[in-house]
């Protein structure tokens, strides 16, 4: 059998530590509780806190659990099943709201579009898939911000840049917008990120309900609004596919 790596081992066992146990400790109490010396300890607490498995709290200098976990416990789902439940009720959404669709996942720092089916006309239209989306402007990117908090975060890192005159800047109307798309389930983009673009955009769940992606219907802002609104039927539209794609995921009705 293949010798174990001991400082795998370790990081594995810290991990589990701060899993199980009080929401944050101490140096001491972790290197106490796994017999290591405390140079050992913090070696390991500092590479584990670069790559964003752990975060330590500024004013009491105790760890717990980051952010990058939480990443990477979403990414347990496939991307590959989740684009697989979506397809049909995707091409059904494009069919019947006469928009393109886009179904859209939390990646690196950004939106990643692992599906799109185009309008169905015979414009002249470019596959989207693999491009990336912002978080801060888009209806897809805006949606993971306020169901998934490792988007969230990195939402707010990037909420100053602008794209067009109606792009949120300010951080405590960001937060606002978050707020609302709680609240009511789904976000718009009304020429935020491209001008005379609009959508709107609504969150997919696992059965763990953990929010695993967005899917959007994008278009024209003349198509897609109403006196600058999103128009409800749109709305109904994207939130209905959403949710039939979360039940094939197994979250069950809601």
């Amino acid at each position: 059998m293949a010798k174990s790596i001991q400082s795998l081992e370790r990081a594995a066992a810290m991990l589990r530590l701060l899993a199980g146990g009080e929401r944050r400790l101490g140096l001491s109490d972790i290197a106490s509780t796994l017999d290591l010396a405390k140079g050992t300890a913090h070696g390991i607490l500092r590479t584990l806190q670069a790559e964003g498995f752990v975060e330590q709290d500024p004013a009491s200098g105790r760890y717990q659990l980051g952010a990058e976990l939480l990443r990477l416990g979403n990414s347990y789902l496939d991307v590959h099943e989740l684009r697989a439940r979506a397809l049909v009720w995707a091409d059904d959404l494009a069919r019947s709201s006469g928009e393109s669709v886009h179904l859209g996942v939390l990646h690196q720092h950004g939106v990643l579009i692992v599906h799109h089916v185009f309008r169905p006309d015979d414009s002249r239209q470019v596959l989207e898939v693999g491009a990336m989306q912002p978080l801060h402007s888009t209806a897809l990117g805006k949606v993971l911000a306020a169901f998934d908090p490792v988007a969230h975060s990195e939402a707010v890192e990037a909420v100053r840049e602008s794209f067009t005159p109606r792009t949120v800047t300010d951080l405590a109307e960001f937060e606002s917008v978050l707020d609302h798309t709680r609240a009511r389930g789904w976000a718009a983009d009304v020429e935020e990120t491209w001008e005379g673009v609009a959508a709107v955009a609504a969150p997919i769940h696992d059965r763990r309900r953990m929010p695993v992606g967005a899917v959007a219907i994008t278009g024209a802002v003349e198509r897609v609004c109403s006196d600058q609104e999103v128009r409800s039927e749109l709305v109904a539209a994207v939130r209905q596919c959403a949710r039939a794609v979360s039940r094939d995921l197994g979250a069950g009705r809601f």
